[in-house]
């Protein structure tokens, strides 16, 4: 059955000085599809998550969303990233305003929603991510794991198309991990579309459509889980699996 495409990138490179990040890079997501970008450190991933809402620009190539190239800045930008969730290894929140806040800052600002009905959509979302109690207090008084969640709803309450998510949970002692990838299995099972640049490689081999590899700037390899982690093509996919799981 055929995915309609949601994001589809063409011939993108992406260049940091005399440093080349993306080399051509061909990737198309369908709607709905769970991709996860994996591989060896200093390959592009984060780049490549972080070109499909402009937060990098690139040099040559095109990135369309919807069929729609990516507007260049401004008002359009805004209402581009609106449409693109972005949920960031660091958690980005606002440190001076409440978890409900946060959760509800850009709908008013963006979607022009009013107070009262974003609040309320964002202590659904809250509690949806297993932190409604939480919603009066400060990021400071949470803990690693449940920041991201908020950030998660933060991402959600905007209604976007599709989902980023650079290395979400990179930052996070080990036991939080978890419920992390809990929220995100969720979406996955909804049937979200998703880009996941991540380590974790269960969460690759249980919850992707398609895992995509990347090395050197290039995507190496693009294939279901299945496929990828029981018979990858590339000696690169083959070293890096053998390093990981391993461990």
């Amino acid at each position: 059955m055929a995915v309609e495409p949601l994001i589809e990138l063409r011939d993108v490179n992406k260049h940091y000085g005399k440093l080349h990040v993306l080399k051509d890079v061909n990737l198309t997501v369908g709607r709905g599809e769970v991709v996860v970008v994996i591989g060896p450190s200093g390959s592009g991933k984060s780049t490549l998550c972080r070109t499909i809402n402009r937060l990098e620009p690139v040099e040559s190539g095109t990135i369309t969303l919807d069929g729609q190239p990516l507007p260049e800045e401004g008002r359009d930008l805004a209402r581009l990233r609106a449409e693109v969730g972005m949920v960031f290894q660091s958690f980005n929140l606002f440190a001076h305003r409440t978890v409900l806040a946060n959760v509800s800052l850009a709908q008013v600002k963006v979607r022009r929603r009013g107070k009262e009905e974003a609040d309320r959509r964002s202590r659904e979302l809250l509690e949806r991510v297993g932190l409604l109690d939480h919603a009066e207090k400060y990021p400071a008084q949470l803990s690693g794991g449940q920041q991201q969640r908020v950030a998660i709803a933060r991402a959600l309450a905007m209604d976007p198309k599709a989902l980023l998510f650079d290395e979400p949970t990179s930052a996070l002692d080990p036991e939080m991990i978890n419920e992390v990838l809990e929220v995100m299995r969720q979406l996955a099972r909804e049937g979200r579309t998703m880009v996941v640049v991540t380590h974790e490689m269960g969460f690759a081999r249980y919850a992707a459509n398609r895992v995509v590899f990347m090395a050197d700037g290039r995507i190496v390899e693009d294939r279901t889980p299945e496929e990828f982690f029981t018979a990858p093509e590339s000696e690169r996919a083959r070293d890096f699996l053998s390093k990981i799981l391993k461990h």
